[in-house]
């Protein structure tokens, strides 16, 4: 495997061509338009802390496992459940599944606007598809699942953004100090930026949180989707193990030019990096994740341990080295540009 296939070209994340960074473009009244949030934004000082470009997947992916409906999604549907089914998948398409995600969805978060609806588009067209009348085998009374339906799609929005909130307070060294929660007006902020983001994705407009109570109503009230059972990972029609058969195959496709993608993906993403997060998590979702309270004290442990291992990663070289590898080209020249933007509208330049 060459550097270039693991590191990709552009084409690897990009879609409708080359995104617009946000506030390189205006709106008809001549305003510049920011897209969704903007540099003043408290979702911007979230996401573009060097830990949230660093650890953003590993710590939307671990929320993500615990909404039933995504994880039925990846079983019925992804790429990585054909090629299970077809005996060829390997430790390269983990790698390169997760590898695209933060890329694909940087311009929906630091583009303009026109990016972020091109890029909805292209993830709607897509997410059509996945759709099932099944989300658990073993409580079938769930029902179905449909990714670019309201409920569905609000979800995948909210976890991908909560879960960089949670990942910023936990994991972002900041104004001289270690990781620390943001003030309760600044979180109830947030979640009211991220509205924008749920509108633009379809969700329901009564379930749209402002405030950082209205995400934990919010929770109560699908509480019954969240949860990660054995059974989760039964295929309906077949009644085999999806995880087992995928792991089982990585080892059976295994070949020593994988080595970086197991690196990259099983000894971090999916390894280390999730570990981490889930001891930076609440006990609530540790206990969903099927932890013991052994296991769960053990991993709060961990993690507090690990925190000087969390700072080293923020720093330059490691940040810069993670953003090319998980973010692309396009992702790159957006979170710079993002940066740059915010450090002038603060200046008083813009």
């Amino acid at each position: 495997m060459s550097k270039e296939r693991l590191e990709g070209n552009v084409q690897r994340w990009r879609r409708f061509g080359e995104p617009v960074p946000a506030g390189e473009s205006l709106h008809e009244d001549g305003t510049p338009d920011y897209g969704l949030f903007g540099p003043e934004s408290v979702v911007w000082e979230v996401l573009l802390h060097p830990a949230t470009i660093v650890f953003q997947y590993a710590f939307q992916g671990l929320m993500q496992s615990t909404y039933r409906p995504v994880i039925a999604g990846v079983r019925d549907h992804d790429p990585l459940s054909r090629k299970t089914l077809k005996g060829t998948v390997t430790f390269f398409d983990l790698f390169e599944r997760g590898q695209r995600n933060s890329g694909m969805h940087a311009p929906m978060w630091l583009g303009d606007t026109a990016s972020a609806e091109r890029m909805w588009k292209h993830l709607r067209t897509i997410h059509t598809k996945v759709a099932g009348p099944t989300i658990d085998v073993g409580e079938p009374e769930l029902g179905g699942y449909a990714a670019a339906e309201p409920r569905d799609a609000m979800w995948a929005a909210l976890t991908e953004m909560h879960s960089m909130l949670w990942l910023y307070e936990s994991f972002a060294f900041r104004d001289g100090k270690r990781p620390h929660r943001l003030s309760p007006e600044k979180r109830d902020r947030y979640f009211a930026e991220v509205a924008a983001y749920c509108r633009l994705v379809g969700a329901p407009e009564e379930d749209v949180p402002h405030s950082k109570a209205d995400m934990d109503a919010l929770y109560e009230k699908y509480a019954d989707l969240f949860g990660t059972p054995d059974t989760m990972a039964i295929w309906p029609d077949t009644g085999e193990n999806f995880a087992e058969q995928m792991f089982g195959l990585f080892k059976k496709n295994f070949h020593r030019s994988q080595l970086p993608a197991v690196f990259y993906a099983g000894v971090l993403d999916h390894g280390l990096f999730r570990q981490l997060a889930a001891g930076a998590s609440s006990g609530k979702m540790r206990a969903s994740l099927g932890m013991s309270p052994v296991r769960s004290r053990l991993a709060v442990i961990g993690t507090k341990l690990a925190l000087p291992f969390v700072w080293m990663m923020q720093r330059g070289p490691f940040e810069r080295h993670y953003m090319r590898l998980m973010w692309g080209p396009d992702g790159v020249k957006l979170i710079e540009s993002a940066r740059a933007l915010r450090v002038r509208v603060h200046a008083g330049a813009v």
